[in-house]
């Protein structure tokens, strides 16, 4: 049996329990073997049921995915009693998402308790626990919003409703807050958000990050099939706005404000709006006060689209904005001042916010109390409005840009006496020279073989090849070129004629100069005859 891996029955596990670390945090693995086969694994968890906090009467649901080869089997139990009543678990597979699903239509306080998920297979078992927390549900009318014109049957809408909270942040741990906010949020405000938490380093929090967007978007996939980066964009109002297309055109769609749910109406004058255009929802929250402040989320059907945090600081304009004017290509500078210390405000335009990029500079003193904003390169389409937005309050100027007429004459106020120079002469005539001069050259017998040197020389110079002082300009066997300064002579087949002297020779009117090489040819049979008393002997010699 030595080297054969040993198979326990899970109730062996008291004889053999060896325990591993999962790959999701909290997961417990144990494998029943002390090898496990080739190609085989123990199960563990892909993804792991998390804690919930619902609301009385409400839907809960826990789901796991899972990993394990064999495949391994799930099953879910509660730690106070058993879950025999298939009207209040429900457990079933979802085959698109491979989600092991348990699902608990109408929660009651006496539900409230840790959920255990059980992966098994033959080689080992993985464990999950998830707690249950139940809110005792109660029916109270948004009393605020009564003035809103609905009927009867839009009194349902008008009751206050609550989504599970978010849990307080443990000791150690990453605020859940803060998870949910960088979700949503672009990359370049993950410093700034970071920040207002007190964290100043958040790289070790990409990987956890990383695996919840996986997670949010495997909801979102289920009601919806196309979702937008979120802007916040202050217009005078708090706006939030997706670009979403709905799969199921009468979706539930929620805003919740620190869990609890806010009516709204397509009325702009209403406090809480919606407006649609199109794939385009925008939320708008008029009349901003301090108690608007909260943990926004925007949900369809169970699915987070969009969460930010909505925060009103207490802080007014020591010094407003000023108007400012600025000529065309030049740049214009906005500064503000600020009563309390903040590290970053809202600039906006009449067309939109904006950003620290290559038309805009925005910058903050080190006391975070004066904000600038400059407008480089200004050009009549930069002229209009500009704000300032801290918090609820607002500061605004205008730029107006100036564009002084392009009289070509009305430079020449005087009349100018401009000097021109005599033309100068040049003699860029020289004598002919060789700038690379030719090498001598071993071609093989019945190969080309071509021969050149770079020359100069003004006026151009007449150019004479010979071979064994013989003119070889007029003889048809040889190729002879002269193009852009650089002389060739080409020999098409190379023969046992062709050894010997090479010279070119470059003549114009102010001088004379040549250039020579040596042409061999490899190939050559040399026969000699030896006469002896008795016989003669021929010797062949190839060279």
């Amino acid at each position: 049996l030595y080297g054969r891996p040993c198979y326990l029955t899970p109730a062996a596990v008291g004889q053999m329990a060896i325990k591993k670390r999962s790959k999701v945090p909290g997961v417990m693995v144990t494998q029943f073997v002390e090898i496990v086969p080739i190609g085989k694994t123990t199960p563990d968890f892909t993804r792991k049921p998390m804690p919930l906090t619902i609301q009385q009467g409400k839907k809960a649901v826990f789901k796991a995915m899972v990993s394990g080869m064999p495949a391994p089997t799930v099953t879910w139990t509660r730690n106070k009693c058993e879950m025999n009543d298939p009207e209040k678990y429900k457990i079933k597979l979802d085959q698109r998402s491979k989600e092991y699903i348990l699902e608990i239509p109408d929660v009651q306080p006496e539900q409230s308790d840790t959920y255990k998920c059980t992966v098994t297979n033959v080689f080992g078992e993985a464990i999950s626990t998830a707690i249950l927390n139940i809110i005792p549900g109660k029916t109270q009318s948004y009393s605020a919003y009564a003035g809103y014109d609905q009927g009867p049957n839009d009194f349902r809408s008008m009751l206050k409703k609550t989504k599970k909270q978010l849990p307080p942040p443990k000791e150690g741990e990453i605020d859940p807050k803060l998870l949910e906010l960088l979700l949503c949020a672009p990359k370049k405000d993950y410093e700034k958000i970071c920040f207002d938490f007190g964290v100043t380093d958040f790289r070790w929090m990409l990987k956890r990050l990383k695996q919840l967007k996986k997670e949010r978007e495997e909801e979102q996939a289920k009601v919806l099939c196309n979702v937008k980066q979120i802007e916040v964009k202050p217009n005078g109002k708090a706006e939030f706005s997706v670009d979403m297309k709905l799969w199921d055109p009468n979706s539930a769609i929620n805003l919740y404000k620190d869990g609890v749910l806010i009516p709204y109406s397509d009325d702009e004058n209403a406090k809480h709006c919606l407006k649609r255009d199109g794939t385009k929802y925008v939320f708008s929250i008029k009349d901003l006060k301090p108690e608007d402040a909260g943990f926004y989320q925007l949900d369809v059907e169970d699915a987070n689209v969009l969460t930010t945090d909505f925060k009103v600081p207490a802080v007014e304009f020591e010094a407003q904005l000023k108007d400012v004017k600025a000529v065309e290509s030049e740049d214009a500078v906005f500064q503000c001042v600020l009563s309390t210390p903040l590290n970053r405000i809202t600039w906006s335009s009449e067309k939109g916010s904006l950003d620290n990029e290559d038309k805009y500079e925005i910058t903050v003193s080190e006391d975070m109390l004066t904000h600038t904003l400059k407008v480089k390169n200004c050009d009549l389409k930069d002229t209009g409005a500009y704000y300032a937005i801290a918090g609820i309050t607002s500061s605004k100027a205008s730029l107006t840009v100036e564009v002084y007429a392009r009289d070509p004459m009305s430079k020449f106020k005087e009349k100018v006496t401009v000097k021109i120079p005599e033309p100068v002469s040049l003699d860029l005539q020289c004598p002919p020279s060789i700038i690379v001069p030719l090498k001598m050259r071993t071609a093989p017998r019945g190969y080309e073989c071509c021969m050149s040197c770079a020359v100069k020389g003004n006026p151009t110079p007449r150019v004479t090849w010979y071979r064994n002082n013989l003119s070889l300009n007029t003889n048809p066997n040889y190729h002879i070129t002269n193009v852009c300064g650089v002389c060739s002579l080409l020999i098409l087949r190379v023969g046992a004629k062709d050894c010997g002297e090479y010279k070119v020779v470059l003549e114009n009117k102010l001088g004379v100069v040549e250039s020579s090489m040596t042409l061999s040819v490899r190939g050559i049979v040399m026969r000699f005859l030896f006469l002896t008393s008795f016989d003669s002997v021929i010797f062949s010699i190839q060279i």
